[in-house]
C-alpha cells in the first residue's frame, strides 16, 4: 500500500546531512590539526631557546593587533556617532586606547615589551593569588563533607607561594623574570603541540577506519 512520499530521516534530511559533515570534517582534514601542532612546536621552540626576541615579538603582534583592531573601533565609534547611535563613546575609547598601544610600542619598542611582559606577569600573579585563597577556603568550608581536604588546601598553598615567588623573582632578578614569560608561553606551546599531533594521529586514524568499513560507523551499522 502506498503510504505516499517517504519522510526523510534523520540521515537523509538537509539538516542530518549537514551535521554529519560537520561531525566528520575534524577527521578529514587531520593534517591542518598536524600543521598545527608542528607549528606550535615551532614557536615553543624558538621561545624556550630564544626567549628575549620571542618576547619581542609576542609583545610586536599584540601591538599590531591592538592598533588594528583599535582602528577598527574607532571607525565603527565614528559611524555610530554620525547615525547618533547611542554607545558609540566607550566603543571609540577603547579604539583609541588600542591605537595608542600600537603608537607606544613603535615609538618606545623597549618600552613596549617590558610593558608587555610585566602586564602578562601580573595577571599570573593575580590569577595564581585568587585562586589559591579559593581553594584554601573552599577546602576549610568542605572539610566536614569530603576526605583528604588537604590536598585541596595544598594546591591553593601552591598557588598562592607561586604568586609570592614570582613577586620576589620580580624584584630580586626582573630581568630573568621579564624572560620567564617567553619561557612560560614556550613551554605552553610545546605542550599544545604535542597534543595537536596526538590528537592529528588519532583522527587520522579514525579517517582510515571510516573509509576502511565504507563509511559507515559502528553506530550506524547497529542502527541498521
Amino acid at each position: 500500500m502506498d503510504t505516499g512520499p517517504a519522510r526523510p530521516t534523520a540521515a537523509t534530511s538537509p539538516v542530518g546531512r549537514m551535521l554529519s559533515f560537520a561531525d566528520d570534517m575534524p577527521s578529514r582534514n587531520w593534517g591542518w590539526f598536524a600543521l598545527r601542532g608542528v607549528l606550535m612546536l615551532l614557536l615553543g621552540a624558538f621561545a624556550v631557546l630564544l626567549p628575549a626576541p620571542a618576547l619581542f615579538t609576542f609583545a610586536l603582534v599584540f601591538a599590531a593587533f591592538s592598533f588594528v583592531d583599535g582602528l577598527f573601533a574607532l571607525v565603527s565609534g565614528y559611524r555610530r556617532a554620525r547615525a547618533d547611535q547611542p554607545r558609540w563613546l566607550p566603543l571609540a575609547l577603547s579604539g583609541l586606547f588600542g591605537v595608542l598601544i600600537g603608537i607606544i610600542f613603535v615609538a618606545f619598542p623597549l618600552i613596549g615589551t617590558i610593558a608587555y611582559a610585566l602586564t602578562f606577569i601580573a595577571l599570573i600573579i593575580g590569577w595564581a593569588a585568587v585562586q589559591g585563597v579559593l581553594q584554601i577556603v573552599s577546602a576549610w568550608r568542605l572539610r566536614r563533607s569530603i576526605n583528604n581536604e588537604w590536598t585541596l588546601i595544598a594546591l591553593g598553598a601552591l598557588s598562592v607561594l607561586l604568586a609570592l615567588a614570582l613577586v620576589w623573582l620580580l624584584f630580586q632578578n626582573p630581568a630573568i623574570t621579564l624572560l620567564s614569560v617567553a619561557w612560560v608561553i614556550g613551554f605552553w606551546a610545546i605542550v599544545s603541540g604535542v597534543l595537536m599531533l596526538m590528537l592529528a594521529f588519532r583522527l587520522k586514524r579514525h579517517c582510515a577506519e571510516t573509509d576502511a568499513s565504507g563509511g559507515v560507523t559502528d553506530g550506524e551499522a547497529s542502527a541498521a
